[in-house]
């Protein structure tokens, strides 16, 4: 059957959509098979075919070719649309299982039923393909700087016409706080993802992420955008103040200038694109406690103590400065914080001052007692870092040997000393567990022996405090015992527990 109404169609979409003509071909065959399928009673499967040079089109009824299934007469659970392998080879002798058995029928008119079913199906194929050729434009554009119209806001959240029938969706979370937009504003964002969705937006924009400060300063600063200047890390407070971390590859640059400009104009068009936020830039510093001190800027440290295990580190600030370093709201130390990675607690310098020396005299005495040094011996120790017995028994020699005042001969000696210590102090625990005496409240419980009593106060465990603490693993150590006496008895212990709650 021939159609030029479908050629025209054809055109007349893909002009106006920009869409390629078989996605609308493709349309229109489904739409002329469902409008088949619908004109019989019984549900069968259709395929058309559209010559894509006359229209002409054809239309074949379908059966899947299957296996005979003993569950259904006849061995077909669908008997309109399927069809028996050996019956299917009778018709082609080289058709296997899972292809289709074809036979022309009666094609329907392209009339008004069947081309209002094919524009419901063009339009969600054009819908479908729409949104497919904004994902393959802009999926290589993640990361980049985008600008378009604001279209509608909703709730905060706002639409950005792109052009070409582009949309961008800025959630309100994303936006700048407090920061006033109308319909028709050109608006700049960081394209942070880009979706397939069935429905709703698929670029999504951000104005509050680091990443858009990182971008502007590559767009504002020249050195950046080529690589001379690298920026290593951002941290925004959005809207109120930003910090953000730089570093010159060629000794010759001022990255800080660089990015600051004449007389502040790159940064202060940094600023102004992001509603008068603030910005800091700092110089980024192999030395993380360093780093540290230019990131806090402009308050002034006077003393770092770095804690390796909790990656924290305990700023000492001059009671004149303490509250510029922490910032209103704690927001120059939290912007410190989020750009070099590390947990900063800003301290008061004199009471800092007051706790160390209490330390210091504390740890002085430790080693006056138990290694039998002078106070000269003991203050050295405390003032190159030494902490405890442990350090100086297994701190190598040659780093006790890089220490002025000490020689071959006292090294040795001290790290001597300081191994009888700890093995002494090692013995000394050992005895007090095996002399433990089991506490009453864990001698008369309900479930408890005399003899594993003792036992478990010879391991520590005194009272049914102590028990009560324990999980079933560390009982099963005992001799005896088993998961559920175990249980048990570790449930007996908590019994007081409960009680308090109830009372509570």
């Amino acid at each position: 059957m021939a159609n030029k109404e479908i050629l025209l169609v054809v055109d007349v979409f893909s002009n106006e959509k920009d869409i390629e003509k078989e996605i609308i071909f493709q349309a229109v065959e489904s739409a002329l098979e469902a409008a088949t399928c619908k004109r019989h009673e019984d549900e069968i499967k259709a395929r058309v075919a559209i010559d894509r040079k006359t229209g002409d089109y054809t239309t074949f009824r379908r059966w899947e070719v299957v296996a005979a299934n003993d569950e259904f007469d006849g061995g077909l659970e669908f008997p309109q649309m399927q069809v028996l392998l050996e019956e299917a080879r009778k018709e082609n002798p080289e058709i296997e299982l899972g292809e289709y058995l074809e036979k022309p029928i009666e094609s329907v008119e392209f009339g008004r039923i069947a081309a209002q079913t094919a524009k419901q199906v063009i339009i969600h194929k054009v819908r479908e393909a729409e949104r497919r050729k904004i994902v393959e434009a802009y999926e290589d554009r993640v990361g980049e700087l985008i600008t378009g119209i604001v279209k509608r806001i909703e709730k905060g959240s706002i639409y950005l016409d792109l052009g070409g029938h582009v949309e961008a969706y800025i959630a309100r979370e994303d936006m700048i706080p407090r920061e006033a937009v109308r319909i028709g504003d050109r608006v700049r964002g960081y394209l942070k993802a880009v979706r397939s969705e069935p429905r709703g937006p698929q670029l999504f924009v951000s104005r509050a992420a680091p990443d858009l400060l990182v971008a502007l300063f590559r767009l504002e600063v020249p050195e950046v955008g080529e690589g001379l200047i690298e920026i290593k890390g951002a941290a925004r407070d959005p809207g109120s103040r930003a910090k953000i971390a730089v570093q010159a590859h060629d000794p010759r640059l001022d990255p800080v200038g660089a990015c600051v400009g004449m007389r502040g104009s790159r940064v202060q068009a940094v600023s102004n694109e992001l509603g008068g936020e603030r910005i800091d830039i700092i110089l980024w510093h192999e030395s993380e406690a360093q780093f540290v001190i230019n990131a806090m800027s402009p308050a002034e440290i006077e003393s770092i103590v770095i804690d390796e295990d909790k990656h924290s580190m305990d700023l000492a600030v001059n009671s004149d400065n303490l509250s510029q370093a922490i910032g209103r709201g704690g927001q120059n130390v939290r912007l410190a914080t989020e750009l070099t990675g590390w947990e900063l607690n800003v301290i008061d310098a004199s009471k800092a001052q007051e706790s160390s020396g209490a330390q210091a005299d504390i740890t002085k005495q430790l080693f006056i007692d138990e290694l039998g040094v002078d106070e000269d011996i003991a203050a050295i120790l405390v003032e190159v870092g030494f902490d405890t017995i442990e350090e100086i028994a297994y701190v190598p020699v040659n780093e006790m040997l890089e220490i002025e005042e000490f020689d071959q001969e006292l090294v040795e000696e001290l790290k001597s000393r300081a191994k009888d210590a700890l093995l002494i102090s090692a013995i000394a625990s050992e005895e007090k567990i095996e002399t433990a005496q089991p506490a009453l409240d864990l001698l008369e419980m309900e479930g408890m022996d005399s003899a594993l009593a003792y036992e478990m106060a010879s391991q520590g465990i005194v009272t049914m405090e102590d028990l009560a603490e324990q999980a079933i693993d560390d009982l099963l150590e005992f001799t005896g015992m088993d998961s559920a006496r175990a249980a048990k008895l570790i449930m007996k212990a908590r019994e007081p527990w409960f009680a308090e709650d109830q009372s509570e």
